[in-house]
């Protein structure tokens, strides 16, 4: 230790000195698995546990993803900042913009969703929108700091929507033109649609699993568990960036939270995002009075996927606007790194840009720039004047 009491210790050598730290022991100590034959001729590597924190592994059972879970709050919040510093910019939240390009008429019965046919709500349906109003909208959000433009339509897959998807092809090419990351979600995808998206410029293709295995059913039956991991396969295949994560509070328990991150964990590679959604109560639904997840619950999701996951970009996504200021910034310190900002976030409200990078000066946090823009140097925030009216400066 002489050698780094004149230095900052890195998040690599703290890890495993907090290891023997009295009340640390179910937060923070990695599983010991048995050492590989090949290695057994060594005393001292039969006794070093396999995994470390930060290391990237396809194979964690689902026991220690819970002993994670359900470890003090604020020791796996530590644990998860300590890894999200192994591998990421924590001082960077990626600004994401989700625009609805084709609304209502969906013939999936998620119990959870406005859009559904299935269900009498306010949210009416209409035709997939033209592409220069998609585009106005993309070049606002740019002009606003959002690196990511989504683009989400209401099906259940592209069939029979040949011209729909010629349009949809049109709008990632442009979007992908102006130095954005373009992310869609348009249902189920064939393998071949796949490819073309990626042909057309498409960065990331979202489809969640939306809750565990076990609990799926009892939320959609109008698709299967399987069928998700087809698409999700289809999209990984093409080279596109997989985005695949939850909703919290559909009336779910808290293994099926761990099954979710288990699931999304034990895939080829891990996907680039996993939104972390919080439900949005909307008249009509079958869960329309479930009641509102509570902050602990999301936080725990955030810091147990950071620690599983800890190269994927956690997102905060829907329902974000019921926490406060302070409740998002202990999300960021859990691990989350992108929040979706703008007008709306499909039919659902949605905390605005001047707001958000305000809240985000206030706690010393930047917007991040695109993954595949390297071109790009900085990530606009705010002009002089807004700083002054928001009480921050850079």
């Amino acid at each position: 230790m002489t050698g780094l009491a004149t230095k900052a210790l890195r998040p690599s050598v703290v890890a495993p000195l907090i290891r023997g730290t009295r009340g640390h022991a179910v937060a923070v100590d990695p599983p010991y698995l048995p050492p590989n034959p090949s290695q057994q001729s060594s005393t001292a590597t039969q006794s070093r546990p396999r995994y470390v924190d930060g290391d990237v592994r396809h194979d964690w059972r689902r026991s220690e993803i819970q002993k994670i879970f359900d470890a003090p709050l604020m020791e796996s919040i530590y644990r998860a900042a300590t890894v999200h510093r192994m591998h990421q910019d924590a001082s960077r939240i990626q600004l994401c913009t989700l625009m609805n390009i084709k609304t209502g008429g969906c013939t999936e019965d998620c119990k959870y969703c406005s859009q559904s046919s299935s269900y009498k709500t306010p949210t009416k349906a209409s035709r997939l929108i033209d592409i220069e109003p998609v585009l106005k909208a993309a070049r606002e959000a740019k002009a606003n700091g959002s690196t990511r433009f989504c683009m989400g339509a209401a099906w259940r897959d592209l069939a029979g929507k040949k011209s729909g998807f010629e349009k949809i092809l049109k709008m990632v090419s442009e979007v992908r033109g102006m130095g954005m990351e373009v992310c869609t979600t348009l249902g189920m995808l064939s393998p071949e649609q796949a490819i073309r998206l990626k042909k057309a410029g498409l960065s990331a293709y979202n489809h969640n699993l939306d809750t565990s295995r076990e609990f799926y059913p009892e939320v959609i039956t109008s698709r299967t568990y399987d069928e998700r991991l087809a698409t999700i396969e289809a999209v990984r295949d093409a080279g596109i960036s997989v985005c695949s994560g939850g909703i919290l509070g559909l009336g779910e328990q808290d293994e099926d939270r761990v099954g979710l991150i288990h699931e999304i964990s034990r895939l080829p590679q891990h996907p680039e995002s996993f939104p972390v959604n919080t439900l949005v109560p909307i008249e009509g639904t079958p869960l329309e009075k479930n009641d509102p997840v509570g902050v602990h619950t999301v936080l725990r999701t955030i810091a147990t996927a950071r620690i599983v996951m800890p190269k994927t970009i956690i997102r905060l996504a829907a329902g974000r606007h019921t926490f406060s200021e302070t409740e998002q910034a202990m999300a960021f310190m859990a691990g989350a790194n992108a929040i979706f900002t703008g007008e709306r976030m499909l039919t659902t409200p949605c905390s605005g840009w001047d707001e958000d990078k305000a809240m985000l000066g206030r706690w010393g946090l930047r917007g991040q720039r695109s993954f595949e823009d390297h071109e790009s140097v900085s990530t606009p925030m705010m002009t002089k004047e807004q700083q002054a009216l928001h009480g921050v400066s850079y």
